[in-house]
């Protein structure tokens, strides 16, 4: 058992319950396996051999090329992360095209569509990233004949709040409101 604090401060931190360090730990990890105290070095499982180690519960590979989670099989025989990899590409499950995004439709726009970079035209109802929101920027098919966009009800970008009875929407009027 560890010998508890220093003379002036018995009750702070605790000496490394590891055969080999001993060293004083003033927040040191108590080890839920076998009770003992131990350093920033020796806290985990393997590091200080501890024989009553808890249930190593549910372990996963990420692959880097498909972003799949492969569960490592709680076999006698640990395998490496490079072995369940490679078994994984080799049982063909491996497919790099999922874990691309989808890329803003502008021309010469490599900007990948994730859920905070994405938005939606109101009038020809193409995704694409914020720096092309505009219809003016993404040559909106709904922007191009004003004459007949009017007529279709088909509105895009400013242009696509709705005005009820002529009036402007709560919102604007509420920021041009000024009080004398």
């Amino acid at each position: 058992m560890a010998r508890r604090g220093t003379e002036f401060f018995p009750d702070l931190g605790a000496q490394c319950d590891d055969v080999g360090c001993n060293q004083l730990d003033f927040l040191p990890f108590e080890c839920d396996g076998c009770g003992g105290f131990f350093c920033a070095a020796h806290r985990t499982y393997p590091d200080h051999g501890c024989a009553k180690a808890a249930d190593q519960g549910r372990t996963v590979v990420v692959c880097p090329d498909c972003g799949d989670a492969i569960e490592r099989a709680a076999a006698p025989r640990q395998q490496s992360e490079r072995e369940i990899l490679d078994e994984h590409v080799r049982s063909r499950r491996c497919d790099p095209a999922s874990k691309r995004r989808p890329a803003c439709p502008v021309p010469r726009c490599k900007e990948e569509l994730t859920f905070c970079n994405t938005t939606q035209c109101r009038g020809c109802g193409l995704k694409v990233c914020l720096r092309h929101r505009f219809p003016a920027d993404h040559n909106c098919a709904a922007a191009g004949a004003p004459a007949a966009r009017r007529d279709a009800g088909v509105q895009c970008g400013r242009g696509a709040q709705k005005k009820e009875g002529g009036r402007r929407p709560l919102a604007v009027s509420i920021r041009s409101f000024k009080i004398c």
